[in-house]
């Protein structure tokens, strides 16, 4: 539990191509030496296509397949969204897959109406906070960083949830770590790299956000600045402009010291999130 290897991704997406993006994919994964999970943009395989009646998959369908066989060979844990069809209704899903084999998932709260996202899919009605290595993660996709609340570490001690048996520093956080994975459009670029930061000091959490470089094919630019923040707020990495594997090492001692320190997430306010 003292630190947490984390690799993050950052690719150029073939316009909706999975067979071009799972073998990029699979070749710059292929290519990590030692981590334990690898994070993959929003849409991965495809691109933030607004075509879910031709591209998607269901949950046992070539893609998630693909993730499976790719977390048994590295070992690892392998995250990311894509297009799925589940009951006749279009999600776009969060796959948390496990190297056994099993997986989580998170279908996306907020759907981006600005893009007509929400006329081709279903939102999302829960939270996934899922757990690897005794780091507990809460996975979110693009759009959801423009909404706190949503993100908003709930007080243990004002939820009725009982307390974790960690130090008592810790014991009022939901979460560790917060992932942001995204098709994030350059000229909105300062609200991403500003809300990341954001998200990270007021959840007192690491902050991994994920995102594309490159025109789609919509004709939109992403500039990627994937960035891994701490729970200061100050940024340990970002790269724009550029594909780019980039692996760290998250601590467990920085996190704790700053809770420790500074106990703001004890006097924060109860809530319920519907």
């Amino acid at each position: 539990m003292s630190s947490l290897t984390l690799s993050i991704i950052q690719a150029d997406l073939h316009w909706e191509d999975k067979a071009a993006n799972l073998s990029m994919f699979e070749e710059r994964i292929r290519g990590i030496s030692k981590t334990e999970v690898i994070v993959l943009p929003e849409m991965f395989s495809t691109g933030f296509s607004m075509r879910p009646s031709v591209l998607a998959e269901r949950m046992d369908g070539p893609t998630v397949d693909w993730m499976r066989r790719m977390a048994l060979e590295k070992r690892v844990v392998i995250t990311g969204s894509l297009i799925i069809e589940e009951g006749g209704n279009y999600v776009n899903r969060l796959i948390w897959m496990l190297p056994n084999g099993q997986c989580g998932y998170y279908d996306k709260r907020h759907l981006f109406a600005f893009a007509g996202e929400h006329e081709h899919y279903t939102a999302g009605t829960r939270r996934l906070i899922a757990s690897v290595n005794g780091w507990r993660l809460n996975l979110q996709v693009c759009y959801d960083l423009r909404f706190p609340v949503w993100a908003r570490q709930q007080p243990l001690s004002k939820s009725g949830l009982s307390k974790s048996p960690l130090l008592e520093s810790e014991r009022e956080a939901e979460y560790d770590v917060l992932v942001y994975v995204a098709n994030w459009p350059e000229r909105r670029s300062h609200a991403w790299k500003t809300l990341l930061q954001a998200r990270a000091i007021e959840n007192q959490c690491y902050v991994v956000g994920v995102n594309r470089v490159g025109k789609d094919g919509t004709d939109i630019n992403h500039s990627g600045d994937s960035m891994i923040v701490d729970p200061m707020g100050e940024v340990m990495f970002s790269k724009a402009h550029e594909a780019f594997t980039h692996t760290v090492v998250l601590e467990r001692h920085q996190l704790e010291e700053v809770r420790a320190k500074l106990p703001f997430l004890r006097d924060g306010d109860g809530f319920a999130l519907k």
